[in-house]
């Protein structure tokens, strides 16, 4: 693999077949799936990501990677290289609300509400696994590093885009230019090439913001992914990766945006107060807390994902409430969709820019990407709030769901990418 980078401004970069814009774990995915099928790719980032560090904690920005996402990431050589890191299985996943008692307003111990997953249930070892999203990149680079037809740009911006009949040209913030036969935008929710391409965006910010907090506890480690809803939104524990023999776990905490701003001020012994004072008792003993940050929640939608000799995936495509962790999933399966399409054209030399071979991309993810969107949309406005009747529905709803097998079988198989 070459990097050229440092090479003078006035030299263009090489012909490609397709350049992707975005090295993070979606376009990195692309780019292995489709240097394995023999195109040339070349991939362009801002910043080469940073090395990994074994002794260090987990990152604070995780994905819970499904079982599908893993097969996928096994099918373009990438999951080898996760595993020879670290990653944290789930077998186990529930929900519930969280309730008080109407006479003391304390917090309920009765989980007569909660409705909980097993990969028992799907005849599966596991749900998937809790990975640091810089270890997944990492892992995709490591595969890109083995593909002799795909070069790597950092460092560099796009600047402009012009499409004519054959290519497309991206200009780099160093005036090198590139011609590719299909640029693919992976650039993230703030994507250049989507806007470069003139793609409109419908874009939609929740009441809530995300907390999220790193923290140590005692063993044992859980097997178990957890969300506890609340009228401004869920409690949820994530099980992370051990290090030297020290346990940790991910918290996510949703609330008002003032909250959120009260919270992040906490020194770590108040926090910690906090968390005990709100988490339900299933959190494991917890000892310190790791890092802390804040993230809003913002539902974003391109208008379309395709024009000519352009595509977009991943989070230039589309962004998504977090609560049920199927982002960077989404994602994946718009790669996987991609390089399905992309192999077909291949296997009939027909040109990978094709407006109508890319819309078939589109036609595919498109409506199952809105679904998902609608779905926690629905899980979101239904939970947020204090509604007595619509309160007592959602209860009894949960309940029963975990009285049955064959709904909960169907729900669970849609939840980790096997229909």
């Amino acid at each position: 693999m070459t990097d050229p980078q440092n090479a003078s401004l006035s030299e263009n970069l090489p012909d490609t077949d397709i350049c992707i814009v975005g090295a993070g774990m979606v376009g990195s995915a692309v780019a292995c799936g489709l240097a394995n099928l023999g195109y040339r790719v070349t991939v362009i980032d801002q910043a080469a990501p940073p090395a990994y560090a074994p002794q260090s904690p987990p990152d604070i920005r995780v994905s819970a990677l499904s079982y599908a996402s893993e097969c996928f990431l096994k099918d373009i050589g990438a999951w080898k290289h996760t595993q020879a890191m670290r990653s944290c299985p789930y077998r186990q996943l529930a929900v519930w609300e969280k309730l008080a008692s109407p006479l003391s307003g304390a917090p309920l111990q009765s989980r007569l509400n909660k409705t909980q997953f097993d990969a028992q249930q799907v005849k599966l070892p596991y749900l998937g696994h809790i990975v640091e999203n810089n270890v997944t990149q990492l892992a995709l680079h490591q595969t890109m590093a083995t593909k002799s037809s795909l070069q790597t740009v950092f460092g560099r911006r796009v600047k402009l885009l012009r499409v004519d009949n054959e290519y497309a040209v991206l200009t780099l913030d160093n005036g090198q230019c590139v011609r590719a036969r299909l640029v693919v935008g992976a650039d993230g929710a703030q994507s250049r090439v989507r806007e470069l391409a003139c793609i409109g965006l419908n874009s939609d910010q929740y009441e809530q913001q995300a907390m999220v907090i790193t923290v140590s506890h005692a063993s044992p480690q859980q097997e178990i992914t957890w969300q506890a809803f609340t009228s401004t939104g869920p409690l949820a524990y994530l099980p992370l990766p051990a290090v030297d023999g020290q346990n940790y776990g991910s918290l996510v905490w949703y609330n008002l945006p003032e909250n959120i701003n009260k919270l992040m001020q906490l020194d770590d012994q108040s926090l910690m107060a906090s968390i005990h004072k709100e988490f339900p008792s299933e959190l494991p003993a917890l000892q310190s807390i790791v890092s802390k940050g804040r993230f809003p929640l913002v539902k974003r939608h391109a208008q379309q994902y395709t024009t000519e000799r352009v595509v977009l995936v991943g989070d230039a495509a589309h962004t998504i409430n977090p609560l049920a962790g199927q982002g960077v999933n989404l994602g994946f399966k718009d790669a996987a969709a991609l390089i399905a399409q992309l192999s077909l054209a291949r296997a009939s030399s027909e040109d990978p820019g094709k407006l109508s071979l890319l819309k078939k991309y589109e036609a595919m993810r498109r409506p199952a990407n809105s679904q998902m969107m609608l779905l926690m949309d629905m899980f979101y406005h239904t939970f947020s709030n204090d509604i007595a009747p619509l309160k007592a529905v959602r209860n009894l709803g949960l309940h029963f769901a975990n009285h049955a097998p064959w709904a909960k079988t169907k729900v669970l198989k849609y939840a980790i990418g096997l229909n």
